[in-house]
């Protein structure tokens, strides 16, 4: 695996995981709903491109992404579909929404103008979502906005800006208490219902998340946004996993660079949190906390070596990181280690890591996607 993957370390992901998770996803979505592919942040630390071209051979048209870099890495790649801009993107940036046909969500009337002139400019119409903060805090008209349909419907009447829908964000939809997610719901459904009575059309409206999609089918609408459950990891531990099957996308995985068999009371790594209570062997790997390997996971670590559990030995330092191998037979330099994933019975879970770092499992994975080599396999 050295060779294919230029370091011997490398985050493994499987398409065929992939391609199964987001079948099981439409239908419990409904044959009738439109997916969006959430692929922001490189698909979560998949590949964004490779994760796009196996949605769309299974009829995904439109992808959300949260910067305008990734937007045009789609683009560059040949990603034709429709791409949904998910954060604001200020007016300076117009030009590249034009350009590269980005859906962009606005809540201001002089942000979707500046689209609509950079638009008129080219010769185009752009499409936009209005953006409505039902209670996530972070973007939008506020649902009880008194001023707000009336801005909606200056939009409205823009010549090269066309209202393509409406979107929200749901805040605790992974939550057992789905109490505050019926709230958003009705603010989400009054502030429909205020723009239709203002004369404006919202033909498109998008509000589940993954956690939605699994638990609220109230909320399904027009679109569905699939984000975290593409890749095989559940919202929370407190979504009932029985509605969606899903495989982990994600593993990843080393080599073995180093061996040394060492006597009682050897010290290993930084600060000596390891000393050896008797006669040790410890193996090195080449990852480390710079590889999104949590430094403060060291202490609960363990790792797959040839099909045993084995412990991260002291402290993971920031581009390698000790195992004691002890027990495990006839190890060698070279043979595979298991950070996260599975090996006959034993299984590492990104939920596992997260859980033991007071994190959640959408940060273990987009950080080991970012510096570590990934391999396709099927």
């Amino acid at each position: 695996m050295l060779k294919e993957a230029i370091r011997p370390v490398w985050a493994e992901i499987n398409l065929s995981n992939l391609d199964y998770n987001i079948k099981n996803i439409i239908a419990k979505a409904g044959a009738d709903k439109e997916i969006i592919g959430v692929i922001k942040a490189d698909a979560y630390g998949h590949g964004s491109v490779e994760v796009a071209r196996v949605l769309k051979e299974n009829g995904v048209k439109t992808f959300a992404i949260a910067t305008l870099q990734e937007a045009v890495t789609l683009r560059e790649a040949g990603i034709k579909e429709e791409i949904i801009m998910l954060g604001l993107t200020p007016d300076m940036y117009a030009d590249t929404i034009v350009t590269y046909n980005i859906t962009p969500v606005v809540c201001n009337f002089e942000n979707a103008k500046a689209f609509s002139e950079e638009a008129e400019k080219a010769g185009k119409t752009i499409k936009g979502l209005i953006a409505v903060d039902t209670g996530m805090g972070r973007i939008g008209y506020l649902w009880d906005d008194l001023d707000a349909a009336e801005d909606v419907k200056k939009i409205d009447a823009l010549s090269n800006f066309k209202i393509k829908g409406m979107f929200s964000h749901m805040a605790t939809a992974d939550a057992y208490d789905k109490n505050f997610s019926k709230l958003q719901e009705e603010r989400y459904t009054g502030f429909y219902e205020k723009l239709k009575a203002a004369g404006v059309h919202i033909p498109f409206r998008t509000l589940a998340n993954s956690a939605s999609i699994m638990e609220i089918p109230s909320v399904h609408y027009d679109a569905v946004r699939p984000g975290i459950i593409l890749y095989g990891c559940y919202p929370s531990d407190e979504v009932d996993k029985k509605q969606l099957d899903i495989k982990p996308v994600m593993s990843v995985k080393a080599n073995i660079v180093h061996l040394k068999k060492v006597g009682k009371e050897f010290s290993v790594g930084y600060g000596r949190k390891f000393i050896s209570e008797r006669e040790s062997v410890i193996a090195t790997i080449a990852l480390g906390y710079a590889d999104g390997y949590p430094r403060p996971y060291s202490a609960h670590a363990k790792v797959i070596v040839n099909g045993m559990m084995a412990p991260i030995a002291g402290n993971i330092c920031m581009d390698q990181c000790m195992i004691d191998v002890t027990d495990v037979p006839d190890v060698k330099v070279g043979d595979e280690v298991i950070i996260m994933g599975t090996d006959g019975k034993n299984t590492i879970l990104a939920d596992d890591i997260a859980n033991a770092t007071g994190t959640i499992n959408y940060e273990i994975v987009c950080a080991f996607g970012q510096r570590l080599p990934k391999i396709y396999v099927k």
